[in-house]
């Protein structure tokens, strides 16, 4: 049974866009590091691996959201995972050691936002299957802005509050906007799996199905490629602009706030754009412009110019592959287990957020790491030039009958 009453899909949008800003604003961390350094007097590097645990249980969490979904629904989920992120951050202004900002800020806050992340897009992705890119780019442009918007809140609040109570008021901010977001979201039903999508002639796989076929892995390599390149690229602009391009402090610190603008505008002109021109052809793009940006980094004189144009346009990739990738995953395998199969695609991006500072850190720093982004990219660009939609063997069974019939 459904409900005859019209959907007002355009409060579903306003429901995810408030949800993911709240979710976004946990790429403010980098405000807090040395605020913790000064009060605790704890070293900058261990301070700065909490969200590499938040980013690395984030990914995790993605693993178990859809099926969560499927027992909560959606509305209910994204309030729980609201709330256990705010208590997360609430707790954390309590918190007197490095194990338990480990534990609250990093694991606790990254599952939480990982698992409203994937299902508020999977779920927003289901109600626009006629516009994939441009809808996945509204949701994850709006996690973007979250992240821009809340640099200029969390460093009011570390400024007027100091850096534990900053914590206190960012969670019960963000557990009001996840939770009245969450108010507005509706779940959008698919037909049972196994069928072809009569609007579409798309088949729906099961993750089973999606692990047996290349595609599936050849799309994580995609993925870990694009988001090696752009997390390793953000996570340290700041220094590559001092050494690199003999860039000031105070002058490579504006970039961190360039790439930001960068990130978001990728996310929602290149989604729009891949609903026009295809999300492969997308993909190959930015993948092309990556390389190119990469070599000019690695073997050509900087200056500060041509350093930001070249960490501009893989920011600005980067936020495109993000958004296209969910709209991909549709695209190839279909919508009704959309959460759960780019839940596993998704892992890339935690891999990917560690590949890079482990390559610099054991085989030569910058310029080592940029020739394997290299590498990477001109790889993964050929893979995209080949690569195309799987067909499910539920598809190939019921396009074989109709044949076997006639004959």
């Amino acid at each position: 049974m459904t409900s005859s009453k019209p959907v007002n899909r355009g409060l579903i949008v306003m429901g995810t866009i408030i949800v993911q800003m709240g979710l976004g604003t946990i790429y403010t961390w980098s405000l807090f590091n040395q605020p913790l350094v000064e009060k605790f007097h704890w070293a900058l590097g261990d301070v700065a691996t909490t969200f590499s645990i938040t980013s690395f249980s984030l990914a995790i969490a993605t693993l178990f959201a859809g099926r969560l979904q499927e027992r909560l629904g959606i509305r209910r989920l994204t309030l729980l995972a609201g709330l256990l992120l705010g208590c997360g951050l609430v707790a954390s202004a309590y918190a007197t050691s490095l194990t338990q900002f480990y534990l609250l800020a990093g694991f606790v806050v990254g599952f939480a936002d990982g698992t409203a992340y994937i299902t508020t897009l999977s779920n927003l992705i289901k109600w626009f299957p006629e516009r994939k890119g441009l809808i996945a780019g509204i949701s994850v442009g709006a996690f973007g802005t979250g992240s821009l918007l809340f640099k200029y809140v969390n460093a009011a609040l570390i400024a007027e509050a100091g850096v534990s109570q900053a914590f206190l008021y960012w969670g019960l901010i963000v557990m009001a906007l996840v939770a009245a977001g969450s108010l507005l979201l509706k779940e959008k039903a698919v037909p049972a799996a196994g069928t072809v999508q009569a609007e579409s002639g798309k088949p729906d796989f099961t993750v089973a199905e999606m692990l047996k076929t290349k595609e599936a892995y050849l799309l994580f390599l995609i993925f870990f490629t694009a988001c090696m390149s752009g997390l390793y690229l953000i996570g340290i602009v700041k220094d590559i602009g001092v050494q690199l391009a003999g860039m000031d402090l105070a002058t490579a610190a504006n970039t961190v706030s360039a790439i930001a603008i960068f990130n978001t505008a990728g996310r929602i002109i290149l989604g729009a754009l891949s609903d026009k021109v295809g999300r492969m052809r997308v993909i190959s793009f930015t993948l092309l412009i990556t390389t190119l940006a990469v070599a000019t980094l690695s073997f050509i004189p900087l200056t500060s110019a041509l350093f930001f144009i070249c960490v501009g346009a893989i920011a600005f990739c980067f936020g495109g592959n993000i958004t296209v990738f969910p709209a991909i995953v549709g695209d190839f395998f279909g919508l009704r287990n959309h959460s759960k199969n780019y839940g596993l695609i998704y892992q890339g991006f935690g891999v990917g957020a560690l590949a890079g500072s482990f390559v610099a850190a054991h085989f030569g720093g910058f310029h080592t790491t940029f020739l394997v982004i290299g590498v990477m990219s001109v790889l993964s660009l050929l893979i995209t030039l080949m690569i195309k939609p799987p067909k499910s063997e539920t598809a190939t069974r019921a396009a074989a009958l109709p044949a076997r019939q006639h004959a």
